[in-house]
């Protein structure tokens, strides 16, 4: 797995606006970084290009903004290529002697599932000619990170050489300039860009950009740090009933996440999936949890929002969906995993209360009341085998405080619902095994998020393995074991 350097575009300059042209050689799946050095007397942000994402910006180096003097600004845009890409236009507000130039780096990747970056800055605020400017955000690193390393300077004669980069417990591969241009509109200044790998070490530390300059000066530089992703997230079918589906997500460790949440997607629609919002994956390389609660006969795919060591927040999404198919209505308790095949038979209404007084004052009546409650109803449901009713009796004897889930087929709104179920009666013909329920209920909200849906329990291991080496031979490691169908 390696990340190379394909090529830098030619520099586009001006007072205001710009719009620099890609390197030959792209390709779809590369990733763009569009640096852009600017200046303007409100120290403004470049506007960001459409489709394009803001990856850091920084102004400094001191001084009041004027010709080759003062704070110049440094700003990374990034862009994973489509290979059928407009280019980018970023823009300042007019203003007194701005300035803006920029280049488009880009590079190509051997391995991993997309890319990721992370930037930080810093600025040496004393005029010289040995510029030396200490990032104040320390980064992960890692063998193989590749960083783009960037410079603005006010100076346009300042022209960069012996460009480098360190980091406590870091082993940085030799350096090779990519751009060193002098730049003449407006109150002028200077774009350095060079490149180089991580060759040995990781840790998190905050590296110091150096560089020698042909003529003294303040200025900032910055490091876009390049990784190839290796985080995916992948959903699996269960064959169990009621069914579940086991969402895993992997490769955290190498990204140095440290915060995962897990959504479910129905069309557009975004619901957390249980005991998977911001869960603590520090060190960890993998996250599984169960969905014991997606709606039935509709397709259904999944998210993850990861944070990195950075706070930066990327995005996963499975592959392809999953359709959820079952023979009836189902009642479960997705944190014990067991559930029962019913019919729903009836559902007249749902009933609403509200506590209320009234008070009759000098003929008016004023009335004072609560918020309205929660629906009530009279549910009837029957199950028709005589496993199906001994499973409704479980989920109701021991259901998960005092709730359940009942949901339809073909998942229907208003229907789909947690339930109390506050009393019930049960009606047995003597000449077959149909029961007919009649359940008093209470619409309630879903479980403590804290609790998790079961995947499997020690009577499916019980039932499949006869030891513990039975147990190691068959599943390589513990997330295999977790994301085994013992429905099979």
């Amino acid at each position: 797995m390696a990340i190379s350097y394909v090529g830098v575009g030619a520099l586009s300059q001006a007072a205001t606006s710009i719009t620099p042209a890609y390197p030959g050689g792209t390709a779809a799946g590369q990733l763009a970084a569009l640096q852009v050095v600017s200046g303007h007397p409100d120290d403004s942000v470049p506007s960001t290009p459409s489709g394009w994402t803001l990856a850091g910006s920084f102004s400094g180096g001191g001084g009041t903004f004027g010709s080759g003097t003062g704070p110049r600004r440094l700003t990374y845009f990034t862009r994973v290529l489509l290979g059928s890409d407009a280019t980018p236009t970023t823009t300042l507000p007019t203003g007194t002697g701005s300035v803006i130039a920029g280049r488009i780096l880009a590079f190509s990747r051997s391995a991993g599932t997309g890319w990721r970056w992370a930037s930080t800055f810093g600025e040496d605020t004393s005029s010289g000619t040995s510029f030396s400017a200490a990032c104040s955000q320390a980064l992960t690193w890692a063998a193989n990170d590749f960083q783009l390393i960037g410079y603005a300077l006010p100076v346009s004669t300042a022209s960069l050489t012996s460009e480098a980069i360190t980091a406590t417990g870091i082993t940085f591969g030799s350096v090779t300039e990519r751009a060193d241009d002098q730049i003449t509109s407006g109150n002028a200044g200077r774009l350095g860009a060079a490149t180089c790998t991580v060759s040995s070490g990781s840790g998190t530390q905050a590296p110091t950009v150096t560089a020698t300059l042909a003529a003294s000066s303040i200025g900032v530089a910055g490091v876009l740090r390049l990784r190839e992703a290796s985080a995916a997230i992948s959903a699996t079918a269960q064959t169990v009933s009621p069914p579940r589906n086991l969402v895993s997500v992997t490769g955290m460790l190498a990204e140095n996440i440290v915060a995962a949440t897990v959504y479910r997607l129905v069309g557009t629609a975004r619901t957390a999936v249980r005991a998977a919002s911001e869960v603590n994956v520090t060190s960890q390389d993998a996250l599984l949890r169960v969905d014991a609660e997606q709606p039935f006969g509709t397709a259904v795919s999944y998210t993850a929002e990861l944070e990195d060591a950075n706070g930066v927040v990327w995005t996963v999404t499975t592959a392809s969906s999953i359709t959820s198919t079952v023979t009836a209505d189902v009642i479960s308790d997705a944190i014990r995993g067991v559930g029962a095949s019913v019919r729903i038979a009836s559902w007249p209404e749902k009933r609403r209360d509200r506590d209320a007084t009234q008070f009759n004052v000098g003929g008016r009546i004023v009335v004072v009341s609560r918020p309205r409650s929660s629906p009530t109803a009279t549910v009837l449901v029957r199950t028709e085998t005589a496993e199906a009713g001994d499973a409704l009796q479980d989920v109701l004897d021991e259901a998960t405080e005092g709730v359940v889930l009942i949901r339809k087929q073909t998942t229907m709104v208003g229907v789909d619902s947690y339930l109390v179920v506050l009393s019930d009666s049960e009606d047995r013909n003597w000449y077959d095994a149909v029961r007919r329920w009649s359940l008093d209920t209470v619409e309630t909200e879903p479980w403590p998020d804290v609790l998790e849906a079961a995947g499997f329990t020690l009577q499916d291991i019980s039932d499949n393995y006869t030891s513990l080496q039975d147990i190691a031979d068959d599943n390589a490691t513990l997330l295999a074991l977790a994301l085994r169908d013992f429905g099979v």
